[in-house]
């Protein structure tokens, strides 16, 4: 009678720590948000372990608190509680803007950069010397090209930093990259953009690429006359939709692509030729209808997170012109309704599907078969 009670206990205290694993196990997918900040950046990375990373916290000024909010969204619905890495790609009130906001409503454990900001300015001054005071209570890291961010469950490389790019390939690239021959640097100064922290990352046989602005010149660095990356299933572009290189876009050979533009901010005509044009992309994601691409350039709406911050009579068929190099464009109306994002959930065999919180529509893209 005594064994049996034993025994009883024992399976009954197995049962209960079963039950408690099943309650708290992790997803079994890599989830990333990109996260709508009005043609800035944000992008949270959730591991299966839990363990979270953040790229870029969205703009400042009016727009930190409503930036901040949608991240918290992000946040929220990955079911996490503290963000355990920060990636600064580079400081541009675009990409660093919200950050003070944010880090009232979440702790940050570690932040990531490039090091000395090499754009000072009256603007930035104030957000960099507020870094300086949340980096100074955490763990604070300047990140080299070559380094690798301790992500439980993923391979985080860090392929560009401070306008320098990896010189070893990655373990399977280094082919000679055929689209270089064509492509002229512009002789222009180097600004925050080119200092841009680039993150090449792995889990399982799925990868993926966030560059944050990195200028053609340092593109091409990355990636001639060798291809030192190799290939990615999703690419997250670069510049906003802003024109990336066929040198960059094309030996990469993503299945699907997801631009982080605004309204009035990146998918011009030329960005829009050359990601059509890829051999391998299958869809385009956009985070806006975007005014410079129009009805002419853009992908379909099923493709779109977030449409105009302003009614129009009919989508403009004709792209928007630019304003010339070097002025500004007209501020875009303040959006500040209902924001929508796109997120990913990534399998170890390289499976991954895109849903737009739009309109719930999801595509999955599976792993290109391998001929004998």
């Amino acid at each position: 009678m005594r064994t049996t009670f034993l025994l009883i206990l024992v399976l009954g205290v197995v049962l209960c720590a079963s039950l408690g694993f099943a309650q708290t196990r992790t997803s079994k997918t890599l989830d990333i948000y990109v996260i709508d900040v009005e043609g800035g950046n944000a992008v949270l990375f959730v591991a299966p372990s839990g363990e979270s990373m953040l790229v870029d916290t969205g703009n400042g000024g009016d727009g930190a608190a409503r930036d901040a909010g949608r991240i918290m969204a992000a946040v929220k619905d990955a079911g996490v509680t503290q963000i355990d890495h920060l990636i600064i790609t580079h400081y541009h009130n675009d990409h660093i803007g919200g950050l003070s906001e944010l880090a009232t409503r979440i702790p940050i454990k570690e932040f990531i950069d490039h090091g000395a900001n090499i754009q000072p300015g009256p603007n930035i001054d104030p957000v960099l010397a507020r870094y300086a005071e949340l980096y100074a209570h955490a763990k604070h890291t300047v990140a080299k090209p070559g380094d690798k961010i301790s992500v439980s469950g993923l391979d985080w490389r860090i392929v560009s930093a401070a306008g320098e790019v990896i010189k070893t390939p990655l373990s399977g690239a280094g082919a000679p990259n055929p689209y270089c021959a064509d492509f002229k640097p512009a002789d222009v100064p180097k600004t925050e953009d080119d200092q841009s922290v680039g993150s090449y990352v792995t889990f399982g046989k799925f990868r993926t690429v966030i560059l944050g602005d990195l200028t053609l010149n340092r593109q091409f660095d990355l990636m001639c006359p060798r291809n030192r990356l190799g290939t990615v299933d999703l690419d997250l572009l670069a510049r906003h939709g802003n024109p990336n290189s066929d040198l960059l876009v094309y030996p990469l050979h993503p299945r699907a692509a997801i631009m982080n533009n605004g309204t009035r901010k990146g998918a011009p005509p030329e960005a829009m030729k050359v990601l059509f044009s890829s051999p391998s992309i299958a869809d385009i994601w956009q985070m806006h209808f975007s005014l410079l691409s129009g009805q002419e350039y853009t992908v379909p709406g099923i493709f779109i997170a977030n449409l105009l911050d302003e009614p129009l009579a009919a989508m403009p068929v004709a792209p928007v012109t630019p304003p010339p190099p070097g002025q500004q464009a007209p501020a875009a109306p303040q959006h500040n309704g209902t924001a929508y994002y796109f997120k990913v959930s990534a399998q170890p065999d390289g499976t991954f599907t895109v849903t737009n919180t739009r309109n719930g529509f999801s595509k999955t893209y599976k792993p290109e078969a391998k001929s004998d």
